[in-house]
This record gives C-alpha cells, structure tokens and sequence, in this order.
C-alpha cells in the first residue's frame, strides 16, 4: 500500500495518496507500535502529502512529532532524523519568507 501511495504521489492523485498513507500510518502504528521506524516512514510520508496539498499547519506538526520520536528512537544523529530536521527547517523558513512578504505588501 506504502508503494502504491507513492505511485499515487508521483501521478498527483494527492487525495488518494493522503487515503493509503494514513491506512499505512495506522495500520503500521497498531502492528508495529507508533515509535517502530517504519511507522515513522508512513508519519513523514503522510506529513509531505499534507504539505503538498497545502495543509501546512497539519503537516508541520505532525513532521514535529515525527521527528521528535525519530530522535527518541533513532537518535538525533540518524539520517531519518536528520531528515525530518531538515524538513522542518525548510518549513519554518517557507512560513517566515511568506509572513515577511506580507509584511512588506502591507507597510
């Protein structure tokens, strides 16, 4: 299902990949438990198609979270953390040059 969501991503059929990719997430969760890396994979997953479809505040929390049990389990030196680091980072920085735009368009 993971694979067929990102299918669904690459053809942007964004509804349907957010659709699998929580499946995938919850099943993952139940299974394996929510700090298993591969639930972890289906929590970034999921928050990069939210992002895509323009739920940013969603998907930057939910990237936060992951990346805090990343770092809980994984350590912070992992490359999967990194990644959710580096995410959110670039996130943040998106949000700050959007709110500085406005800024300038309303002085």
């Amino acid at each position: 299902m993971a694979n067929l969501a990102s299918i669904y991503k690459k053809q942007g059929r964004w509804k349907e990949a957010e659709e699998l990719n929580v499946q995938v997430m919850e099943t993952r969760k139940r299974v394996l438990g929510a700090e298993h890396s591969d639930t972890l994979t289906s929590m970034n997953n999921l928050a990069l198609t939210w992002k895509r479809q323009g739920r940013g505040a969603e998907a930057f929390n939910l990237m936060g979270d992951c990346k805090q049990l990343r770092t809980k389990t994984l350590g912070i030196e992992h490359p999967d953390t990194i990644s959710s680091s580096t995410i959110l980072t670039r996130w943040q920085t998106e949000k700050l040059d959007i709110d500085v735009s406005a800024a300038d368009k309303a002085a």
